[in-house]
């Protein structure tokens, strides 16, 4: 019997009619492992993931391999974006046997969730053989089960065990990171490293703080070559904006087409800021292309954004294939603009050969830079873009998750104010008011995840990253609109996190709350990923949070988990560039701006540049030092609650800022 039915995840439901008895995770699953004293075989992934379809194809959706399955294992689907605390805890696992990780992932655990091994794809033969050799072990050598079991369960303790420093760590610490990373740059594509590329917007975010900071020439270089690398590639989408989640090749152009909402609110946020550091429009089309691509077809009519769009779309005979969606021939194009086709195809450098399985990505590889479309070309894509309308869509994920949209909002938020959008400061307070109706319990606890054909729809308590993510949307949020209510949200959101996930011997937050499932281990999330860690982003949050209200026990905390996370950064500095930009931040001292009464100008002139360090208080009033005694009409610039005199004009606020 398959057990996914009842599910709201759209990967899960995706194996609903496999013939594998699958579970889902849970009580149920381990129990029935017990009772037939068979191990559990472990299968993670997501909608999105071009393997696990794959995989799934080859051998969930094969009756032969699905009896071997359903003789041998107790058999539980997960979708990581739904679990990413379960997906953690194995997916640390497998890089321990294996030295890589990736989607799907296949472990294989006791019943009592103890992983024993495990790796990530494999075709039909081998898993087969696999499945084989793991029922063998499992009847004849248990003490092997044993020791493996032991090794990896130490090996999942690490994050346990962190100590922190005595104190900050020092700012040194940031010029190193910052050095790496210009040692691993590319100079030709840009980006860091060789295929397959990711895009490492929060590493190019480090290096914009640096430029912003210090004026370095060798960073902005790497920035600007970067950037324009990318959105001239194919990893962007040139005819509906939004970008794919990595590229396989050193030049950007080949991608994984999937489109995932975090990627999305991670490039807006990069591609804003370097806007505003260097005012190249073709960042600001970049921005507003994306973020369209975002609000039209990522968002859920009461204001929540989806997950994800598929990297793989049906042909006419419902077969998926990934990129069809987003790939042309010649033909087509010809066929859809008639005589006016080749400017386009000249833009776009199409082929009759193509650069993608006989298809051609549009792409602008050898013209880096130039970006701005003339006219004709501009036409020529909005009818372009309208056919590709009426193709088959790819699959959409169209569950809401918490610290996705936490991401999504805060990007939006900057965007909204650096671009002056009052329709994108309009979604995103849309945005805000949904997480705070349908994720907020009423006892004042969050979920993670969101789906509209869920009873009830929203589910599974929400992690630490869910709290930080919106601890910084919030505050965000409030400063855009400037309205109170959203600084006191974040204020309550914060206190959650503190709460619950606190680790009162080294500092720092768990993944899971105290009062959560109990997974083999309480893991810490210090290491940036694809997205930020839990713990580098309630720093950055916290210590936000702290400048605008004044709340002293937010500032400490945060102290606290840049303490702990500067026991790890030396070791790969490299992948802690979100903690890196909090430590910067935090040595630089934040810069608290209050704007009093209707002065329009002055927060204008505060918007117009990018202010890393910096937070803004206008519009409402709430309870901060910020605004004791404070005279209507003027603007104050201060350092930890130390205010300089206060301005009424725009020259002489531009001054005070620097």
């Amino acid at each position: 019997m398959n057990r996914l039915a009842h599910e709201t995840s759209p990967y899960l439901r995706q194996h609903l009619d496999n013939p594998v008895d699958w579970y889902a995770w849970g009580p149920e699953a381990f129990a029935a492992a017990t009772e037939r004293s068979v191990p559990i075989l472990l299968s993670v992934g997501y909608s999105a993931c071009h393997w696990c379809h794959v995989m799934a194809h080859e051998c969930f959706e094969d009756v032969e391999t699905a009896e071997v399955m359903n003789a041998q294992f107790v058999n539980v689907k997960v979708d990581r974006e739904e679990r990413p605390d379960v997906d953690a805890v194995y997916m640390e696992a497998v890089q321990a046997l294996t030295g890589r990780g990736g989607w799907p992932m296949t472990v294989f655990l006791t019943p009592a969730g103890e992983p024993f091994f495990g790796g990530t794809y494999y075709p039909k033969p081998q898993f087969v053989q696999l499945m084989a050799t793991i029922t063998d072990v499992w009847h004849t050598r248990p003490d092997d089960i044993r020791q493996n079991v032991t090794a990896l369960t130490q090996a999942l303790r690490r994050t346990e065990q962190v100590s922190p420093l005595a104190g900050l760590p020092p700012v040194e610490q940031v010029g190193l990171g910052v050095r790496r990373l210009l040692a691993a740059f590319d100079p030709t594509w840009g980006g860091f490293g060789h295929a397959p590329k990711f895009p490492s917007t929060m590493s190019l975010d480090l290096l914009a703080r640096e430029v912003r900071t210090t004026g370095d020439v060798q960073a902005l270089q790497a920035l600007t070559t970067s950037l324009d690398a990318m959105a001239s590639g194919g990893i962007y989408d040139h005819i509906g904006g939004g970008f794919a989640r990595y590229s396989v090749d050193d030049q950007w152009l080949v991608p994984h087409f999937e489109k995932m909402l975090y990627d999305q609110a991670q490039f807006v946020r990069v591609y804003t800021h370097a806007w505003l550091l260097t005012g190249h429009e073709r960042y600001r089309q970049v921005v507003e292309e994306t973020v369209g691509c975002v609000l039209r077809d990522l968002r859920h009519p009461d204001g929540g954004f989806w997950s994800a769009e598929d990297a793989d779309s049906p042909d006419e005979h419902g077969h998926g294939h990934e990129g069809l969606f987003h790939t042309w021939t010649v033909a087509e194009v010809r066929e859809v603009l008639g005589p006016d086709a080749d400017a386009a195809l000249e833009w776009y450098v199409f082929t009759d050969e193509g650069n993608f399985e006989g298809r051609t990505i549009p792409a602008r590889l050898h013209h880096r830079g130039d970006l701005l479309r003339p006219p004709e070309v501009e036409a020529a894509r909005q009818r372009l873009f309208a056919a590709r309308e009426l193709r088959r869509r790819p699959g959409l994920d169209d569950k809401v998750l918490a610290e996705w949209n936490g991401m999504m909002l805060s990007a939006l938020c900057e965007a909204a104010a650096a671009f002056d959008r009052p329709d994108w400061t309009a979604a995103a307070v849309a945005n805000g008011e949904f997480l705070a109706r349908a994720l907020r319990t009423t006892a004042g606890r969050w979920h993670r995840s969101w789906h509209a054909a869920g009873e009830p729809p929203a589910r599974h308590a929400a992690l630490a990253a869910d709290h930080a993510h919106l601890v910084d949307a919030f505050t965000r949020l409030g400063e855009l609109t400037g309205q109170a209510r959203w600084i006191t949200l974040a204020g309550e959101v914060a206190d959650v996190l503190l709460d619950h996930f606190w680790d009162v011997q080294h500092g720092g937050v768990f993944t899971t709350p105290d009062d959560g499932e109990r997974l083999v281990v309480r893991q810490k999330d210090l290491f940036d990923n694809a997205t930020a860690s839990a713990n580098s982003t309630a720093a950055m949050a916290l210590l936000r949070l702290s400048a605008l209200t004044g709340e002293g026990r937010h500032g400490q905390h945060s102290d606290r988990i840049l303490a702990l996370l500067g026991t790890v950064i030396p070791q790969s500095p490299s992948g802690f560039s979100n903690a890196l930009a909090a430590l910067a931040m935090r040595h630089a001292g934040v810069t608290e701006v209050v704007i009093t009464g209707d002065r329009p100008d002055l927060l204008a002139e505060l918007r117009r540049r990018w202010l890393p360090d910096a937070v803004v208080a206008w519009g409402e009033p709430y309870d901060s030092p910020l605004w004791n005694g404070r005279t209507d009409g003027l603007a104050f610039v201060c350092r930890d609650h130390v205010c300089q005199l206060p301005v009424d004009d725009v020259d002489e606020l531009t001054r005070q800022l620097g």
